[in-house]
Parts: structure tokens; sequence; C-alpha cells
């Protein structure tokens, strides 16, 4: 067999693996029908009342999410095709269902450039297809799942235990009282400025549904997740989609400059109220040594000396203290730390200078700035909380 046959066989593979674990995801989150079961009598095992029917549940979340990832990765595909340069289909990456851990069913999907692409023209046209093309279908995918709402009432079926409270549930199970005591595993999706138009201009106010039960919305929740992929592909930094737009549109210096401040900023972020002034001396002694070596190595991912990496490592962490005594209820989005270190220590920050440089025409440079407006309004600081 053909080496290039097998490779075209692994991505089928992986899509299908794809298409399942992101169906029976979809199934878990919205419907609360799990491959799984728990008993204390027979502990953890297969859910033999898990059916055909339930998986097909599913797909109301897999099938619009794997559509706008493809989508995406096919604009990347075509535009490098177009330029002939060599590149692969998708590979799409599953994360099979994991009894007790939530999943989505996949970390998004890539697509292989296997050659150098030589002008700064072809990346930032092969950088903003993706974007741009999935963002499309996720803006039409979002429209009809807010133009379908179901009544307020829909949400009796999966809550059965609301309805002593009426359509007024909201301002009585999401309190610490009522959760006390109890097994309540409380999820709250944030919104990007994209779903706060929608809610508040385009759907009906009376059935917008509460961030807590999003997941039982599996349209919606499809188009918020791939909204928040697409925001992160679009981060100004490295050879992320963003990394390439940047580079095109300010050239090699000032996308160094944006790229250092949006990392460190982010950096300043996530990390803002994971160790705090008022903890516990017991705690501060593990919390503070092991948070400035992490943020000493995610530094060095800016390439400058020894002593400005420790400078700024000491200077991002003391203002956090400053404001964690003076604020603390102000705190970040600790989620996005492991991904941030993945970005200094594999993706790196820097573009690569381009082997040919050419200035962009004004078309290209609208559209530069769509994506840029399309990060902003796509953008969720605290994505899953």
């Amino acid at each position: 067999m053909k080496k290039e046959t097998k490779t075209i066989l692994v991505q089928i593979f992986l899509f299908l693996f794809t298409f399942v674990s992101t169906t029976l995801a979809g199934a878990e989150w919205a419907y609360s029908k799990s491959i799984y079961s728990y008993t204390k009598e027979a502990g953890l095992g297969i859910n033999t009342n898990f059916s055909w029917a339930d998986f097909c549940l599913g797909m109301n979340f897999s099938i619009p999410f794997l559509l706008i990832l493809t989508v995406h990765e096919f604009g990347h595909y075509f535009t490098a095709l177009a330029y002939k340069v060599k590149s692969s289909l998708p590979y799409y990456l599953p994360v099979p269902p994991i009894p007790g851990l939530p999943s989505f069913g996949t970390l998004g999907a890539v697509i292989r450039i296997r050659e150098r692409v030589r002008t700064n023209v072809q990346n930032f046209d092969i950088g903003l297809a993706g974007p741009l093309a999935g963002f499309i279908v996720a803006l039409i995918v979002i429209t009809y799942g807010f133009l379908t709402l179901p009544p307020p009432e829909y949400i009796f079926q999966f809550h059965p235990e609301y309805k002593q409270y009426g359509l007024d549930y909201a301002s009585h199970v999401y309190t610490p009282e009522y959760i006390e005591g109890k097994q309540i595993f409380d999820i709250k999706f944030g919104d990007n400025l994209l779903f706060y138009f929608f809610k508040h201009v385009v759907a009906d106010p009376a059935r917008v549904p509460n961030p807590h039960e999003l997941m039982h919305y599996p349209v919606l929740m499809a188009g918020l997740l791939s909204l928040l992929f697409t925001s992160i592909n679009l981060f100004p930094i490295g050879q992320l989609d963003g990394g390439h737009i940047t580079y095109g549109l300010f050239g090699e210096k000032k996308h160094r400059l944006i790229a250092t401040v949006t990392f460190v900023s982010l950096i300043f972020f996530a990390g803002l109220g994971s160790v705090k002034p008022t903890d516990s001396f017991d705690e501060l002694q593990w919390s503070v040594p092991l948070t400035l070596l992490f943020y000493y190595f995610c530094f060095g991912a800016l390439k400058t000396t020894t002593e400005n990496t420790v400078m700024i490592t000491l200077l991002v962490f003391a203002i956090q203290l400053v404001i964690g005594w003076l604020a603390p209820q102000i705190t970040g989005y600790s989620g996005g730390m492991l991904f941030l270190f993945l970005i200094a220590r594999v993706i790196g920050l820097y573009h690569p200078p381009s082997e040919i440089e050419q200035p962009l025409n004004r078309t290209r440079v609208i559209l530069g700035w769509i994506s840029l407006i399309i990060f902003v309004i796509s953008f969720t600081p605290y994505p899953i909380s």
C-alpha cells in the first residue's frame, strides 16, 4: 500500500473517530445520555440503556460543530492548493469519552503544510482563509440556533426539579444554598460579543437560554465552541492563523511587538488571582515558587536575555499580587494556562521571516482587519467556568 493511501486512510479513520467522539459528547452534554453508568453495586461500566436513538441525538451537536471545523480547515487547504503549496488533508484530533471528565470530543483539526511558503502574501492568504470561511458557517449556525429556540419550558425536561420555581428558577437553583449538599456539576458558558448581540437583538428574549444551561442547546453550543476555537486560532502569535495575518498586515518588527504584548497580557490575565496574598503560609511556600517557575519557562519564549526574562517574570507576578491584595474579587482564567504553556514551548511566539516580502493590496488589508474584528467579537475571556 502506498504511503499516500495509508495517510488518507489514517485521516478518514481520525475523522470517523472524531465524529463518534463528538456525537457521544453531544449526547452526554445536551441530553444527559452517557455511554457510561455508575452504581454503588456495579461500579463504573457501560450504560446498557444507551441506544442508537441516544447516539443520533448527539448529532445535533457533532454535525454543526464538525461542519464549522471542516470548512475552516478546507479553507486553508484549498487556498494552499491554489498556490500549489503542498499540504495535507485535515487531521482531526479526537478525544474519546473518559468517565467523569467533561469533553467536547475533539481538540479540533489541523492540516500540515509540507513545504516552505515562500511569500508573506501566500502565508497571509492561507492563514486568513480558514477562520474567515469557518466564521461564515458559524454565523449561519448561530443564526439558525437563535431563531429556532424552543419555549423556555424546554429546560424542564432535563431538570424537572426546576418546575417548582417556574420560569424564575434561575434565581433559586444557581445559589450556594441550593447546591450545598447536592451532587451537582454546575457549568456556566461565557458569552462573547457576538452571542451578546444575538441574545439582545436577534433572539426572542423569553427563549434565550441561561448560560448555565447552554449545553442543552446543542446547536448553540456548537456555534459557541467553534467561535472559541476561531478566536484561539486568531491569537496574533507565532504560526497560528492570527500570526500569519498580523505578520502580513504589520510586518516582522510590529508583529514581534504585538505577539509579545499579547502573550504577556494573556499570561498575566490567566494567572490573575491564582496566588493570593491572603493565602496561608503553607499554601504560599509551594504556590509562589511553582508559579514563578511556570512564568519563567513561559516567558523564555520571548527570546530575550535571562535577566530580562527574570525581570518580566517578577514584574508580572508582583502586579498580580498587588491586584490580589487590593481587589481579591478580580480573577483571571486559569484554564488557559496549559494552552499558553504549549504556545510558548511548542508553537513559539514569533513568525519566521518570509523569503519574499510583498505589500498587501487593499482587499487583503480590509480582510485582515475584518479577521481582527472577528477575533474581538468571538473571544470569550471566561469561556467555561
